[in-house]
């Protein structure tokens, strides 16, 4: 099933529930938590997601591009959030923290960064309900999208095929979870059909949607581009063999 996750990274932080507001045709809210040490940025931390969560009718995607994720992630499962995404190449615990933050119900993440290999990560993916491939380098909003990431995008998807394939769905994770594949950065109407092809199924939009003049719309727009190209892709049981 397609997803649509509005980043609120490019929306107007003075006016963020009106932001939240603007997408009731998303499925997520997407927060990027940004330290200024994992990356170069200082965006939002704890207590506004506790204050967003207030306002949002739709489930929070919370996005740790933070140093510690260890210490820091089970707190925002605990305030409410839906999903809680740590980053690989920050985590030092990752079967505890991820099994910490599915402990009090939320879904658990673990992101990649685009120079990141998943493949020496498959043994976790029994413990994410989502894995998460960054299609720019995090920090910023609003960069190109890296073609060099839909390669690992197609083999990732291999990987979750694989592992499905092996299990009953009733066995997906530790509790009953399908795992999905998300994508973040640089995704728009120019971009979104080949992250959907390669095998993306979750799509993280912030610019083409906060910066177009009817967000939700821009949503409608994105979800049904992604769902043609996921129709067609040999992922799926598409027609298109090179996908």
């Amino acid at each position: 099933m397609i997803q649509i996750a509005p980043s609120i990274l490019s929306a107007d932080f003075s006016r963020l529930a009106e932001g939240i507001a603007a997408v009731p045709s998303a499925d997520w809210i997407h927060v990027d938590v940004m330290d200024n040490h994992f990356v170069p940025n200082l965006t939002l931390g704890l207590p506004v997601v506790q204050a967003l969560l207030k306002h949002a009718v739709l489930p929070v995607d919370c996005h740790l591009m933070i140093e510690d994720p260890d210490r820091h992630a089970p707190a925002y499962a605990e305030a409410g959030a839906g999903n809680v995404t740590i980053h690989a190449e920050a985590v030092k615990a990752p079967v505890r923290t991820l099994r910490a933050i599915r402990a009090v119900g939320a879904r658990s993440g673990l992101a990649f960064n685009p120079g990141t290999a998943i493949e020496p990560y498959a043994d976790l993916l029994g413990e994410v309900d989502m894995v998460l491939l960054m299609t720019v380098e995090p920090g910023f909003g609003g960069q190109q999208f890296l073609d060099l990431v839909l390669p690992k995008i197609r083999r990732t998807r291999a990987l979750l095929a694989a592992r499905n394939a092996s299990r009953p769905p009733a066995s997906y994770g530790e509790q009953g979870r399908e795992i999905w594949l998300q994508v973040d950065g640089g995704v728009s109407d120019e971009t979104i059909e080949r992250c959907a092809e390669a095998g993306a199924d979750v799509f993280v939009a912030g610019s083409a949607v906060y910066g177009a003049q009817d967000p939700a719309r821009a949503v409608r727009d994105l979800r049904e581009q992604a769902e043609r190209a996921t129709a067609r892709a040999a992922w799926s049981g598409g027609a298109n063999p090179g996908a």
